[in-house]
């Protein structure tokens, strides 16, 4: 049968299912250049009006993930495991679970993208470590990884190309917030990483793009659904993202909270959600008989240092400073501090930190970007040092902001402290991790 990209637009426009044929052809025939990009951004806005069945989703991951290289990690010894989360303000749960379930004796090629908007990224905390390179070889991340049993890089050219020109063209036609869209995304690149199994955090609230619990579920399902159709045992989390996750937001200040947490400090929410997923990436990965049993293990290479240390070799592997995580009062690139103290009408407790205008402030300070080509200041960013059910009076210090702006420090203290809700009753503390979900491979 021969195909046409007028053809494929006018059965989606009117709101046919495609077959397999059709869209592996349309993947193909926009990753080559023979599509063009008006073509494509119209099929999109198409789909994401008409819909795309469960059938479409997974041939699209398809016709994604073959567009490229798919790594073959058969040869290294271990099952292995990876995580993805969908993109939260302070999250920063790669930095130590990596470390952990590798201590463990998981394998874990993690492969991460950068900050966009308000959701910050592993890549821009990894490379805020001086020297620290995200960018190696196919050949160097097999070699690394079979070495110290942990590899954490960004995409390579050769890794779902396909996935790279549609998430850019997504970006600019307003198609971003649409299920099959995002879960072919994160699931062709996931899947081509070489891997055995995943565990998936997708946030929920005011800071993840899935704002309520039913987006949520859908979206876990969805990803679950298309793991296990390429037959790697998946297991998602849905997790709270209404307030910032700890209290650090910012490159540096993450992975200073990070080494903290590895250091045996137990950070509330963070170490919480670390071990959650550790646990599951653990039994996952077959060293732990249930997910309770991987939550122990991984709390024992905390408290032995086993996981730190595997940080810092890590760290060393990838040529990063060890040193200013030995010791993170010597980092050179921290931003100028400014306190922001509440104001002498506030009594009582704070009742919300909004995690979207902390994550958007953030942006503001230096530490992230709006468009994929501007810089990040690795130093900036904002330490919350009040969060939900903090008891607060007049003077009380709610936050610290790390800006080189020093134009801009007024209006950014303004933009912190629109974040924080008071009021005089204790709130009820609201359940980090909300939902697990599995398919049947997982259990």
């Amino acid at each position: 049968m021969h195909l046409n990209i007028i053809d494929i637009l006018t059965a989606k426009r009117d709101g046919a299912t495609l077959n397999d044929e059709a869209i592996q052809w349309l993947v193909a025939a926009y990753t080559n250049g023979d599509v063009t990009d008006y073509q494509m951004s119209a099929f999109l806005m198409a789909a994401f009006i008409r819909g795309m069945s469960d059938a479409e989703t997974q041939t699209l991951t398809r016709a994604m993930l073959y567009s490229g290289e798919v790594l073959d990690l058969s040869d290294l010894p271990g099952i292995k495991v990876d995580k993805h989360s969908t993109g939260g303000v302070g999250d920063k749960i790669s930095l130590p679970l990596a470390p952990i379930v590798a201590a463990c004796g998981v394998p874990v090629p993690m492969i991460s993208g950068r900050g966009l908007g308000h959701s910050g990224g592993t890549l821009d905390k990894l490379e805020s470590i001086p020297g620290f390179k995200v960018n190696l070889s196919i050949s160097e991340y097999r070699e690394q990884l079979q070495q110290n049993g942990l590899v954490l890089i960004g995409q390579t050219p050769e890794i779902a190309p396909a996935d790279r020109k549609l998430y850019a063209l997504r970006d600019v036609t307003a198609t971003v917030p649409f299920i099959p869209f995002i879960a072919s995304s994160i699931m062709s690149k996931k899947l081509a990483e070489g891997i055995d199994a995943l565990v998936l955090d997708v946030k929920c609230g005011r800071g993840a793009f899935m704002q309520t619990e039913p987006e949520a579920q859908k979206l876990a399902q969805t990803l679950v659904e298309i793991g296990e159709a390429f037959g790697k045992p998946t297991v998602g989390w849905i997790t709270n993202m209404n307030a910032p996750l700890g209290q650090a937001v910012g490159n540096w200040l993450e992975v200073e909270e990070s080494v903290r947490c590895l250091k045996g400090e137990n950070v509330p929410e963070v170490m919480e959600l670390t071990y959650a997923l550790a646990g599951e990436m653990l039994c996952l990965g077959g060293v732990a008989e249930t997910p309770e049993v991987g939550r122990e293990m991984a709390q024992e290479v905390v408290i032995n240092g086993k996981a730190f240390d595997k940080l810092l070799k890590i760290v060393d592997a990838q040529g990063g400073d060890p040193r200013v995580l030995e010791d993170t009062n010597t980092y050179p690139n921290l931003a100028p501090a400014y306190d922001i103290y509440a104001s002498d009408t506030v009594v009582g407790y704070v009742q919300e930190v909004d995690a979207l205008t902390i994550g958007k402030t953030a942006v503001l300070t230096g530490a992230g970007r709006m468009k994929k080509e501007d810089p990040v200041d690795p130093g900036a960013g904002i330490y919350l040092h009040c969060k939900p059910g903090s008891a607060v009076h007049p003077g009380t210090r709610l936050a610290t902001l790390y800006t080189h702006k020093a134009d801009d420090v007024s209006s950014l203290q303004h933009a912190v402290v629109s974040a924080y809700r008071f009021g005089e009753e204790m709130p009820a503390s609201a359940p980090l991790l909300m939902q697990r979900v599995t398919g049947k491979q997982a259990g």
